[in-house]
């Protein structure tokens, strides 16, 4: 049977009654986890579990092990969606991937373009899910196989590009970025070292020996540290209730949203293929992109539409990029693939080379519906965008406080400590500060994610290579990376200094 033939057996499963019932309540429950901060995609699939197999008891082993995995992957990239609707409306990320889309879909919502940004935050999740959904079809085989050869130094190459793209995501500083960068990289320090089990800047409080929990940062930055600012200045005394003028996008901004929906979508779905690398990466790395092709870089951070619909793309076609690894090789890409694999162990179905020659009705089934599902959830949200945008014209002396009691709900649901309340006030304090003095938050967070990664991955290509650090430099791939950061941040200072000499030449 050829790939069309295995789609349509794909596509028969998918749509037996029962399959579209689980994708569609996978898909209702994973937009309600994305946009309550503290849930997560990892969460809601894992707390699924137990449910899926009661519900699914009476199928028979196959069928179970199909209609559960249908429920659960509807979950992750439902939750993917969802957390745009918060990072818009409120400035609070509903899971990691979120942080980006905050940048820009906020400022919109403040200019009364809330709706605008959701209806472009559908659209974009909608087209990033059919292309992850063909690229999953017809290049699983080639790039798992180059997914697997990646080695220990091409990831820490990767991550270091990750973080030196992160200085196009400065304000007007570039130095301030990167210093922002290596905050992020420190605080990510914190906690027991893996690897040798020390505890590294606990100073002895068992709290601290976990790590700094990243939703608590993230929503402590983003949310209470709007809640301060506005406290501190005293906008909700005057400040009037943003009014939505439309739910959906004008000519123009659907116009620069196209491209940018593209280019997030294919970027999103290959580095989802790559194991650890992640949606969070992926939605950075788009907004990265899009500050570089634009026209007016400045304007980002203002409200640019670019700046939601390529990290929203990019984060949702990861979600479909990271089923490659697990479904062909067996490999958890990240920490929401690993449960999905923990769930179809547990129906008795082994991911890796033979699935879909042993099981495959669950993995085209998983596959058909997924376009399923996305067409489920663009139907689901487009109408509800009216009823989201409402939000933000609730006026500010009613929407801090739901702002505060989101946040201290989303962070104690994680962790259930006190600690992690003060840590959030703390974060929220140091946020209104470092916005104030136009220090950008974005860097630290994504140093924060990525740290402990590239640590991880360093130490394991410093112990191959017996401590050699020109191995980063024999690898190929890993010495593309690093040229490419190298110019990342060599090119726009050069580009700057000839600008300024320009400008001392002329007036001289």
């Amino acid at each position: 049977m050829d790939v069309l033939e295995w789609l349509k057996l794909g596509f028969e499963t998918a749509f037996q009654w029962h399959n579209l019932a689980f994708a569609f309540f996978g898909v209702l429950i994973g937009t309600a986890v994305g946009v309550l901060p503290g849930i997560g995609p990892v969460s809601g699939v894992a707390l699924l579990i137990p449910i899926t197999s009661s519900i699914t008891s009476s199928l028979s082993p196959t069928e179970a092990a199909t209609s559960a995995i249908i429920m659960l992957a509807g979950v992750y990239y439902g939750a993917m969606y969802g957390g745009s609707t918060t990072s818009i409306l409120l400035n609070t990320p509903g899971e990691a991937a979120s942080v980006v889309t905050t940048l820009d879909g906020y400022q919109m919502a403040k200019k009364g373009r809330a709706g605008a940004a959701l209806s472009i935050a559908a659209i974009g999740s909608f087209v990033a899910g059919i292309v992850s959904l063909l690229g999953l079809i017809f290049l699983a085989q080639p790039l798992s196989k180059l997914a697997i050869n990646f080695g220990p130094a091409d990831y820490t190459s990767l991550m270091i590009l990750g973080l030196c793209a992160v200085s196009g995501l400065a304000g007007k500083s570039m130095t301030k970025a990167l210093l922002m960068t290596a905050l992020g990289l420190l605080v990510g320090t914190i906690g027991i070292d893996s690897v040798s089990g020390i505890a590294r800047f606990t100073f002895n409080q068992p709290s601290l020996y976990e790590g700094i929990e990243f939703l608590t940062v993230a929503v402590g930055l983003f949310a209470l540290g709007e809640v301060f600012k506005s406290i501190i200045e005293r906008d909700y005394i005057h400040g009037k209730a943003v009014k939505v003028n439309s739910i959906l996008p004008n000519r123009k901004e659907l116009k620069d949203s196209i491209p940018a929906i593209f280019r997030g979508s294919f970027l999103g779905f290959l580095i989802g293929v790559l194991p650890g690398a992640g949606a969070s990466i992926a939605a950075f790395f788009s907004y990265s992109v899009e500050k570089k092709v634009s026209k007016t870089p400045e304007k980002f951070g203002t409200g640019m539409i670019q700046g939601v619909a390529g990290p929203e793309s990019a984060n949702n076609a990861a979600s479909g990029g990271a089923m490659i690894p697990l479904l062909t090789l067996g490999i958890p890409g990240s920490g929401t693939t690993a449960i999905l694999m923990g769930a179809l162990i547990m129906y008795n179905v082994q991911p890796g080379p033979l699935l879909f020659e042993k099981n495959p009705e669950v993995a085209w089934g998983l596959i058909a519906s997924m376009f399923v599902g996305n067409i489920m959830l663009l139907i689901l949200n487009m109408p509800m965008v009216k009823v989201f945008a409402k939000v933000v014209e609730t006026p500010p002396k009613y929407l801090l406080p739901l702002i505060v009691a989101i946040s201290v709900f989303g962070v104690y649901a994680v962790r259930l400590t006190l600690f992690d309340l003060i840590l959030l006030v703390t974060f929220g304090i140091l946020g209104y500060i470092f916005t104030r003095f136009d220090f950008p938050v974005a860097p630290f967070v994504l140093a924060l994610v990525l740290g402990t990664m590239l640590e991880y991955n360093m130490r394991r290509a410093l112990t191959i290579s017996n401590g050699d650090y020109f191995y980063f430099f024999k690898e190929p791939m890993s010495a593309v990376f690093l040229i490419i950061a190298a110019l990342w941040i060599i090119v726009p200072f050069v580009l700057k200094m000839k600008g300024k000499k320009l400008i001392i030449n002329e007036e001289g």
